[in-house]
């Protein structure tokens, strides 16, 4: 009976997470994860563009927003008719994401559909009590104008999101510069996927340090702007060489690392980690954030990662140049 009981317990405390992609490059991120597999949570792909949509998305779930209004042709890069478009669906979303605990939206913005949806669709997920974490691109330095409807769309995220996590497009020449075009714009879908599905995971699914819900909605909750470092390191001093790559290379440029409200840490590696390797990982990063007492961090054993170890570093409520208009 007791063991009855405690079964019951333990799947009705698991925390409910859900993945919403939105527009084409938010639809991309949540295509990578689907293709990836992902334990533990559910995935939406939504869009205005119904052929981007029905042949380019995977998820558990596919949406065509905005029908009567952009009649499945897209909305051609304006944010207000996609957040129309958004707002013609918004009780399946709202049906869909209802008794879900955790919901990361993903999103490319400075376009139409993504720029549009995504502050909708975070209005919904806080009138439900969700955790909600942003994760979104903003277009390189060189597209002033959309990148202008980007850093509005991030105003407006704000008011509603716990988090919102931004990647610069322009900082990927740091980390992707070498690679051919198309696989250096894929890594920002690597990047967003890589982090949403390390983290449902390691919340819901057993790891080799678990992160626990409620640490994570300390951390998160009214963190406002989040920059995210992620690094990797092998050989000797592998675990210095990731952590130094992953502060060292934020993916959104930030004022002062040391005035960071909260850190959520995260680390992956093969079945040679030791303890003393995730330990160190902690100091090397909590040096560098030594004002914040807000620290997370979970662990999990990849096979593939043998030799190696990958650090992620999410750094958040700072100061970003970008939204004080650079």
């Amino acid at each position: 009976m007791v063991d009855e009981k405690l079964a019951e317990l333990v799947k009705t405390s698991k925390p409910s997470v859900a993945v919403v992609g939105l527009g084409g490059a938010g639809c991309n991120i949540t295509t990578w994860i689907a293709e990836k597999g992902m334990a533990g949570g559910k995935i939406i792909a939504a869009n205005t563009d119904v052929n981007h949509l029905s042949t380019m998305s995977k998820a558990d779930k596919l949406i065509l927003i905005g029908e009567k209004l952009c009649k499945g042709h897209g909305c051609g890069g304006y944010p207000e008719m996609g957040a129309q478009a958004t707002k013609e669906n918004i009780s399946e979303i709202k049906t869909d994401l209802e008794g879900t605990n955790l919901v990361f939206l993903v999103a490319g913005l400075g376009g139409g559909t993504g720029t549009g949806a995504i502050p909708v669709v975070a209005g919904v997920t806080r009138e439900l009590g969700a955790l909600t974490i942003a994760c979104v691109t903003i277009p390189f330095k060189i597209e002033q104008y959309r990148r202008e409807k980007a850093r509005e769309a991030i105003q407006a995220l704000t008011e509603s999101c716990d988090s919102t996590i931004v990647i610069d497009n322009s900082k990927l020449r740091e980390v992707a510069g070498n690679l051919p075009l198309k696989e250096a714009l894929a890594v920002a879908n690597a990047l967003v996927g890589a982090f949403v599905k390390n983290i449902t995971e390691t919340i819901t699914q057993p790891s080799l340090i678990n992160l626990d819900y409620a640490d994570l909605r300390a951390v998160m909750e009214r963190g406002g702007i989040s920059s995210i470092g992620i690094g990797e390191g092998d050989g000797e001093d592998r675990v210095t060489k990731a952590v130094s790559q992953a502060l060292a290379v934020p993916l959104l440029d930030i004022s002062d690392m040391s005035a960071t409200y909260g850190v959520l840490i995260h680390i992956v590696g093969g079945e040679d980690m030791t303890l003393e390797e995730v330990a160190v990982t902690g100091e090397l990063i909590m040096d560098k954030v030594p004002n914040t007492k807000r620290v997370i961090w979970g662990a999990k054993v990849d096979d593939q990662l043998t030799g190696r170890v990958r650090v992620m570093a999410v750094l958040t409520g700072v100061k970003s140049p970008f939204m004080e208009g650079e």
